[in-house]
């Protein structure tokens, strides 16, 4: 049995490819599924199944239109209900691929229908487990997603359910078999997921608090219930498209975003689709210039998770700004998690808009030295920190106020618009991002801090550095 990962950086995901003796499985396929189309014909290999974990809510899953193209068979494990042909599979399971076997074992925990593949080889030994985001190198999956779609299933409910799964059938399991998980470090589903991409059951064991064999049943529960970010808005929304029929390709939805329009079409189309506009592009050329209303979200690493934090509703129509060639990033990063309603970019960028004596609007920021020399002299500066809880907690500026920026649409209605504000964050990019929305919403005095807290740390600012306890037995 070859294993391989299709990893999405941009979204932390890891997607499998398996294959033995002229048969292939796929694991968890992202929404591109052109890498597993080449795969197999490069292997001249026959796709016979793909296995499905659980219905992902962080991005959309190419699983129903893989099995279109090849006409494997979808597999979810049991309790899981698609609105589309699957195999549903029983607990304990078998299925063989080649000379392997694969072994459904149903994990319930992170979502009812969660499910983990145990592969033995030819010789009958158990080699390694898919466990989707039940078990992830470090953390568990956390157990308040289904909460967003079915309030009477609690997190502790769930988390009781996790807590089983891992004691009845992770635990059991041979030392030396290794762990493939969904999501590796940066993804929202785990709170404090490992940088290793893959460990051995044996190893989890000895650092992974979840399979601490002494850790009682009653403070897993309250470990993995607490300290919970608020999950990404778009999260519930994902959950029901993956378990929805759906006809529509990758490529025509890619299509439906890719018209350049110009500066008059633009506007146009900004009016009659109450469209929102955001701007792609780096953040110093951002901060020069940009169409007043426009929300700035950097393309990098944060790019969809912020996109999925920030607009609720998936069928907003939106209109881009952006740099020249970056069109299809921007647009497949858009429809791996669920928007598929761009209905065009501005041609010519911003160069276009200001030749045309259209109205822009400009950053205000500020440097981290003429910050330091700010905070040395006044008394009561509003410093706001928009990074995650996690990186908060670990090192801030001592004064600083901590408003995630997930939760801006909420924390913003407690701020006077007429106030000074200092935005920080890592780098400067999600502040700028903070900035634009509060711009937006008719705050006139938002300074962004320019290199983030990685610049304030090369000053003389008083800080707090703190890690808080992973787990507490």
């Amino acid at each position: 049995m070859h294993i391989e990962t299709v990893r999405n950086e941009a979204l932390s995901e890891n997607g499998y490819f398996l294959y033995d003796a002229g048969e292939a499985v796929v694991i968890d396929p992202m929404r591109a599924i052109s890498p597993y189309l080449e795969k197999l014909a490069a292997t001249n290999i026959r796709l016979k199944y793909v296995l499905m974990t659980h219905f992902h809510a962080d991005f959309i899953s190419g699983h129903q239109e893989l099995a279109a193209r090849t006409g494997a068979t979808i597999v979810f494990g049991p309790t899981a209900k698609p609105l589309y042909r699957a195999h549903i599979a029983k607990d304990n399971d078998l299925l063989h691929v080649g000379e392997s076997t694969i072994k459904v074992l149903h994990t319930p925990g992170h979502s009812l229908e969660s499910t983990s593949f145990l592969v033995s080889n030819a010789s009958g030994k158990d080699i390694a487990i898919f466990t989707g985001d039940t078990l992830f190198v470090g953390e568990i999956g956390r157990p308040d997603i289904v909460q967003q779609l079915k309030s009477e299933i609690t997190p502790e409910f769930l988390a009781g359910l996790l807590y089983d799964s891992l004691r009845n059938k992770i635990l059991p399991l041979s030392d030396d078999i290794m762990i493939y998980p969904a999501h590796g470090a940066g993804s929202d589903c785990g709170k404090n997921i490992g940088n290793s991409p893959v460990d051995t059951i044996g190893h989890q064991k000895k650092v992974n608090y979840a399979l601490n064999p002494q850790l009682q049943r009653d403070r897993f529960i309250a470990i993995a219930t607490e300290g919970l970010p608020v999950p990404p808005a778009y999260y519930p929304f994902n959950v029901l498209l993956n378990q929805s029929a759906c006809t529509t390709t990758q490529e025509e939805m890619m299509c439906n975003g890719l018209h350049p329009l110009t500066v008059n079409a633009f506007e146009k189309a900004r009016e009659e689709n109450a469209a929102l506009i955001i701007d792609t592009r780096a953040v110093s050329a951002f901060s020069t210039a940009f169409i007043p209303g426009a929300v700035y979200i950097a393309l990098d690493d944060q790019f969809s998770k912020l996109t999925g934090a920030l607009i609720t509703d998936l069928q907003q129509p939106i209109l881009l700004v952006l740099d020249e060639g970056t069109e299809q990033a921007v647009i497949s990063r858009l429809v791996n998690i669920g928007y598929n309603n761009t209905i065009g970019y501005l041609q010519g960028g911003i160069e276009a808009w200001i030749k045309a004596e259209k109205p822009v609007a400009a950053l205000l920021h500020i440097e981290a030295y003429d910050f330091e020399n700010n905070y040395h002299q006044q008394q009561g500066i509003c410093l706001m920190d928009v990074r995650k809880t996690c990186e908060y907690n670990s090192q801030h500026i001592i004064g600083s106020k901590h408003f995630p920026l997930g939760e801006i649409y909420k924390w913003s209605k407690t701020l006077n618009p007429d106030n000074t504000i200092h935005l920080l964050c890592s780098s400067g990019n999600r502040s700028a991002t903070a900035a634009s929305i509060l711009a937006a919403g008719g705050f006139g005095n938002v300074l962004n801090i320019t290199g983030g807290i990685q610049a304030l740390l090369n000053t003389d600012l008083p800080r707090s550095a703190y890690q808080e306890p992973v787990s507490q037995l």
